[in-house]
């Protein structure tokens, strides 16, 4: 039986043909392959004839391309069916194909198209959908990662994955993921990958290294050794011209991103620049409605939340509890006198001080300007709050250094009880202002 059809001026119109076409005998050895497969997997005709198909198809598409050449030698011919094969310099190919089963030749024919820009135009629009998602999605930067972790893994290779963001302040690194392939992390000593990315953010240009190129290039920080078991990725992440973070691949062993590799993870680095970005800024906003900027003391709407759910926990365990309203006397006169950016300095030390003088249980907010407030849950009597009255009043009284200059300030304090002062925030907070301004009523001034 002839592999090439008798008519010889048949095999030069397949050879024109732009997709490629196979003859396949029953158990895959390849009988012919037109011209278009050397254009398409890299192999001349007189490479491949003789060997089996499967030696070119890609491992794991090899059980169901199994299945599917038995329901075509069933008779079922097919149209439609993709897989992967391996191209002669190592890149995966997508194929699809048409096939049916000539029972006169005993053989199988198939006609293959080169799908992988296609596949690689339709993975590129699913990612931007998916990660546009993410960002809409994810509950925070974490949980943000970990899912772009798992889309850039489902469009190239990846043995690790590592994800550094820069503070815009003060540069530093902060390497907000890292993981191997087996879900462990660190994926690099960290000296050695803030070296790695630290040229990348420098140069603002990507960067890939083999192992041992990666030792030589960055090794000396921390004298650490990668093994040369695949090749290093990192990429800049920016927006609008400035370089948030790094995004760092590592491919599998013996393996390297090629250059449509690269071109599709720069893509999708400038992605996930923007989605970082965006959820960077989602949570700076969120913050700032929930935390005073100048102290990172939570507000008084969070303080309300934890008043109220301290309420509910106090009305269910018949416990005790007490908020301390806290005011700075002549806190003005320093403004006034100092100047403002010295008020914000001494405003953050209280902030500072006002945290060591209560429990990690306890909560201190601040409310505005020099008010702040305390929730003391779950005390035993009423004079433990007013314990923790008397040693604030004794932190703040010590002498403030901001830079080079020394003050001295004093805290009125108010006490206020739950459940016998109110049952809400506002009716708590009302007792305590006013035992506050009592408070600074009755206390005798420091004498000049």
């Amino acid at each position: 039986m002839s592999a090439i059809p008798r008519d010889d001026r048949l095999p030069n119109f397949v050879d024109l043909l732009l997709d490629v076409v196979f003859l396949v005998a029953p158990g895959g050895r390849i009988v012919y392959v037109s011209a278009a497969c050397e254009r398409i997997l890299g192999y001349s005709a007189d490479e491949m004839v003789g060997r089996h198909l499967f030696d070119f198809l890609a491992p794991e598409d090899r059980e169901r391309t199994m299945q599917e050449a038995g329901e075509i030698v069933a008779g079922r011919a097919r149209v439609g069916f993709a897989n992967r094969y391996v191209h002669k310099n190592g890149h995966r190919v997508d194929l699809m194909w048409s096939a049916c089963w000539s029972e006169k030749d005993q053989l199988r024919i198939g006609v293959a198209r080169d799908v992988t820009e296609l596949k690689r135009a339709e993975a590129i629009q699913r990612a931007t959908y998916a990660i546009s998602e993410a960002v809409h999605d994810a509950e925070d930067l974490d949980v943000l990662l970990r899912e772009i972790h798992r889309i850039v893994a489902g469009l190239v290779p990846v043995a690790g994955f590592a994800l550094a963001t820069c503070d815009r302040r003060t540069r530093q690194l902060d390497f907000s993921y890292q993981m191997d392939g087996q879900g462990n992390s660190p994926l690099l000593p960290e000296p050695l990958a803030c070296e790695f990315c630290t040229q990348v953010l420098c140069g603002g240009r990507p960067l890939q290294l083999r192992g041992a190129a990666l030792t030589a290039s960055c090794g000396e920080a921390g004298h650490v050794h990668v093994d040369d078991d695949g090749s290093w990725l990192a990429l800049p992440l920016i927006v609008q011209y400035d370089t948030i973070g790094v995004l760092v691949l590592k491919s599998d062993p013996g393996t390297q991103y090629s250059d449509k590799d690269r071109k599709l993870l720069h893509f999708i680095a400038d992605q996930v620049a923007i989605a970082i970005d965006r959820a960077q800024t989602k949570a700076e906003l969120q913050r700032a409605a929930r935390y005073d900027e100048l102290t990172g003391l939570p507000n008084r709407r969070v303080f309300k939340e934890r008043v109220d759910a301290a309420v509910t926990r106090c009305a269910r365990t018949q416990a005790l509890m007490a908020v301390l309203y806290i005011d700075l006397d002549d806190f003005k006169q320093v403004n006034d006198s100092l100047g403002h950016a010295c008020g914000d300095r001494l405003l953050r030390e209280v902030a500072r001080r006002l945290q060591r003088c209560v429990r990690a249980a306890d909560s201190v907010a601040r409310l505005g300007g020099d008010e702040f407030v305390v929730l003391l849950e779950d005390i035993q009597t009423p004079e433990d709050a007013h314990q923790v009255a008397v040693k604030i009043r004794e932190v703040i009284s010590h002498p403030f250094d901001l830079d080079a200059r020394v003050l001295r300030t004093r805290a009125s304090i108010g006490v206020a009880l739950h459940p016998g002062h109110g049952q809400d925030l506002d009716d708590i907070l009302k007792h305590a202002d006013e035992a506050m301004y009592a408070d600074k009523r009755n206390r005798p001034r420091p004498s000049a």
